[in-house]
């Protein structure tokens, strides 16, 4: 069964839990689909009157800010042993290769790696952990921490919302060919706040690096 179908079966209440639930334990580092469990009940939403598309993206962010939050002191306690672990336990997604990129990543971007990897699915499960484990500031780590789970949260619930609202209307008017046009819509904006997410890191990753000194001889 089909995500989005099977939330159809579910009170409202129940999907505004689950959606917290799932996104505050993907951010707090155990790999679940969140983006997919978010896109799914927001584009439900905007088919069925019973889902408050606000409360439901508020649900997603308190789930994605209290999920770092823990994640980040598991991370501080924890610290290098409990990377090991979670390699034992998630293979795939906490490889020795997939730390290494995530730490560098941290180490060269620093809060920007927690506000712009809320983006990216890896650095999404790493962020909160690996935050801690680094001895980053809480401060640092709680201002990016809310601001991208503000912005990832909310954003893909209000664009996905409204993608959904115009794919029903286009969908009376032209059958498939509007379901098709609106869900490339979706798509093309989302890739388009990730790209632009990416390049704004990349920018600052490039003004941060130190101008090499030259010796004189």
């Amino acid at each position: 069964m089909h995500v989005q179908e099977w939330l159809e079966t579910i009170p409202a209440v129940a999907v505004y839990v689950l959606v917290g639930v799932v996104i505050g334990l993907e951010s707090l580092g155990i790999p679940l689909p969140g983006e997919i469990v978010l896109v799914s009940s927001a584009l439900l939403a905007s088919q069925h009157g019973d889902i408050n598309p606000y409360v439901l993206g508020a649900c997603a962010t308190a789930g994605a800010i209290i999920g770092d939050s823990i994640g980040y002191a598991i991370g501080r306690k924890g610290g290098r042993p409990l990377l090991a672990w979670l390699g034992k336990k998630f293979p795939k997604h906490f490889s020795e290769a997939n730390i290494g990129l995530a730490e560098r990543s941290f180490q060269k971007w620093g809060m920007w790696a927690v506000f712009f990897g809320r983006f990216v699915a890896l650095l999404r499960i790493f962020a909160g952990p690996l935050a801690g484990v680094l001895h980053m500031p809480y401060w640092k780590f709680l201002v990016a921490n809310v601001f991208g789970g503000i912005l990832w949260a909310g954003g893909t619930t209000a664009v996905i919302y409204s993608v959904g609202i115009v794919a029903e209307a286009w969908l009376k008017r032209f059958s498939w060919l509007g379901l098709v046009l609106a869900v490339l819509i979706g798509v093309a904006s989302m890739l388009i706040i990730k790209n632009r997410a990416k390049k704004a890191a990349s920018e600052r990753a490039e003004t941060s690096e130190p101008e090499p000194v030259t010796v004189g001889d």
